[in-house]
């Protein structure tokens, strides 16, 4: 495993993290969780990505089994807030109370003293921003989040957002998480430019774009238990599966791989961390083996020209 810094901080992240997106609480229950962390960190990965609103609090209830029984120092955790989390109108968005009463919910089911890292999941346009940065702020002060970060801000919040806090003497927000992979690049043309030129840096959630750029889903053909032919799950993938044209652009991608000794999927992920402005891909594993194959993208460096041709294969 590599290990690259999150924008100008100081904090080194592993550059394959761990989600708990659509994994923890659904399709991973608590033994098979227990071997995916296990092996997380045998692998060198120290970063856990999760949210309140995964599975309603179950993602981190079970990482709350898990994670304090390893040395805390050794490994990242993040967690989000802004989706409701019941139906009163005060448990949501980024209000200070909501933003108070989710970071000590989160820290209650993880069984945790802090969290390393806080993301305001969307921007909330129904809170002033002043409200919810010096809440993010106090809560730093007060030492139950470390850093703080955006997800799915565009570019002129999240320079607002920066700037508001420079004026104020606040924390500043030292990563970005959203969503990126070789179908979905809309990022590269401001979110992520703007990201680098504040010193920020970027975790990207869903890379191999939910299983499609493995490669599993080759003519058409939906593997029985694959999140494709899950019906609550594959909302997010029901275009791609069903393109004839795309899923023959992802098998051209096979040849590629194999000249790196890598799987289609490892080469969708190194693709992405060819990109200097990238700190980490947050994978969603749902077994140890799937874990072990995301993981060997670490440290893979593409030629130019190899990159080149798969960025022209799927254009921005």
């Amino acid at each position: 495993m590599e290990y690259r810094r999150l924008g100008k901080s100081g904090l080194l992240v592993s550059e394959v993290a761990y989600g708990s997106w659509l994994t923890f609480a659904n399709q991973v229950e608590l033994d098979n969780a227990k071997d995916i962390i296990m092996r997380a960190f045998e692998l060198g990965i120290n970063y856990i990505d999760s949210a309140d609103v995964y599975e309603q609090g179950k993602a981190e209830t079970l990482l709350g089994e898990i994670l304090p029984g390893f040395r805390r120092s050794q490994y990242i955790v993040a967690t989000k807030a802004f989706w409701p989390m019941s139906a009163h109108a005060a448990d949501k968005g980024l209000s200070r109370k909501h933003i108070i009463d989710s970071i000590n919910g989160s820290l209650e089911r993880l069984k945790l003293n802090y969290v390393d890292l806080f993301y305001c999941h969307r921007y909330d346009s129904e809170t002033p921003l002043e409200e919810t940065l010096e809440a993010i702020d106090d809560s730093i002060r007060l030492g139950k989040i470390t850093y703080w970060g955006t997800s799915e801000w565009s570019a002129a919040q999240i320079r607002e957002a920066f700037t508001l806090c420079e004026n104020r003497g606040w924390h500043k927000p030292v990563v970005n998480q959203p969503l990126y992979n070789l179908l979905e690049r809309r990022i590269e043309k401001e979110v992520l430019t703007t990201c680098v030129e504040l010193g920020m840096g970027t975790a990207n959630f869903s890379p191999l774009a939910h299983g499609v750029l493995t490669g599993k889903y080759s003519g058409g053909t939906i593997p029985a238990g694959s999140r494709g032919s899950n019906e609550k799950q594959n909302h997010w993938m029901k275009d791609h599966i069903s393109d004839p044209d795309l899923l023959g652009r992802v098998d051209s991608l096979a040849p590629v791989a194999e000249k790196y000794g890598l799987t289609t999927g490892q080469l969708a992920l190194a693709w992405i961390l060819h990109n200097p402005g990238i700190s980490s891909v947050i994978i969603g594993a749902t077994s140890v083996t799937q874990l072990e194959y995301n993981a060997g993208a670490a440290g893979v460096k593409l030629s130019d020209a190899d990159y080149r041709m798969i960025s022209e294969l799927f254009p921005a």
